[in-house]
């Protein structure tokens, strides 16, 4: 399968007056061609981060890029001038904000900001470029859109500015799109819609996905990998089968213990105890030693290698490891 985007060994700081936070710590993973690939996790674990570390949106000072790479067509993205990022963005990668409210220019037209992407990355005249932004109108379900197209964001319902959200990152026809937490603030009956959304545009464009979220519901609707992500670390990566029914992790585990079941009456929510490692000095061993009820003394003194389970199943946790017990033994 291609690969169309490569993250590798993705470490990401922020110098703050109390220090440097180490928001990633050695992020790995790839997306293919025409694929959903879903990053999970707590508030403040880095997904957000990490999306806007490959768009090159964080801000510097104080946030900046330590070392890692970002490869899209043989470029890597961490490299690059602004100048020649600003023409990839929009134009074969794109990102879809959290609050569609605050995305949108309350004082200029839905039209006017759509148009204005086409005309930035594409020679096109006048006539054309309105004809795209109706067609993609059309295409997010937005009804009469030539219309629509001369409104402001305040005439349109949350879900309705969602759609022109994504008609705005999907006009120039990117090969990736970058969804952060894209339904979090919609009912639960609009995010139905704008996930049915998702799989139509990316069946009938092939558009490649990265959804970042913590809704574990959104993840088994339309994800097709699931990375788990933890402490400025992926800890976890499998196919959507492998993680909901074959979690390795006891992070993963302890999410889906804490997702509301339908098919199990009387069942309860388990929360995770405990609270996410300091960032500003992060543990040597595995950040989730703490929160663990399976934490052994190597947890947490020596961070676990990657342990492949299947050829898309790949955890980081000492319990898959059989070196562990001989490290104990050392270290006793």
């Amino acid at each position: 399968m291609k690969k169309v985007l490569q993250v590798n060994d993705l470490h990401v700081s922020f110098r703050t007056y109390g220090g440097e936070v180490k928001a990633v710590r050695g992020v790995t993973f790839d997306l293919n061609k025409g694929e959903t690939l879903a990053i999970v996790g707590e508030s403040g674990c880095g997904k957000s981060v990490t999306s806007q570390s490959i768009m090159r949106l964080i801000p510097n000072p104080p946030g900046r890029i330590v070392s890692g790479s970002i490869l899209f067509k043989d470029k890597d993205l961490t490299k690059v001038s602004e100048p020649e990022m600003r023409k990839i963005r929009g134009a074969d990668i794109s990102m879809i904000f959290q609050d569609p409210m605050t995305a949108l220019n309350p004082t200029i037209t839905v039209g006017e900001q759509i148009i204005e992407g086409i005309r930035q990355h594409k020679k096109v005249t006048a006539a054309e470029a309105k004809n795209a932004a109706v067609d993609m109108l059309d295409l997010v379900g937005i009804p009469s859109p030539e219309a629509r197209l001369k409104q402001y964001p305040h005439q349109f319902s949350g879900g309705m500015r969602q759609r022109i959200v994504i008609a705005m990152a999907l006009v120039c026809q990117p090969e990736v799109l970058i969804a952060d937490e894209p339904t979090t603030a919609l009912d639960v009956t609009i995010q139905a819609q704008i996930l049915e959304l998702f799989r139509d545009i990316q069946e009938k464009t092939g558009v490649s996905i990265i959804l970042i979220t913590h809704d574990l519901g959104v993840v088994a609707q339309v994800a097709d990998r699931i990375a788990v992500m933890y402490a400025g670390k992926i800890v976890e990566t499998g196919s959507r089968r492998e993680i909901f029914y074959n979690p390795q992790h006891p992070y993963t585990r302890g999410l889906l213990r804490s997702v509301p079941r339908l098919d199990i009456e009387g069942a309860d929510l388990v929360p995770i105890g405990g609270s996410p490692p300091d960032l500003f000095s992060p543990p040597a061993g595995c950040p989730f030693a703490a929160r663990c009820e399976y934490a052994m003394d190597v947890c947490d003194r020596v961070y676990p290698s990657e342990t492949r389970l299947s050829s898309n199943h790949q955890v980081d946790c000492w319990l898959q490891d059989e070196r562990a017990k001989k490290l104990m033994a050392a270290m006793n």
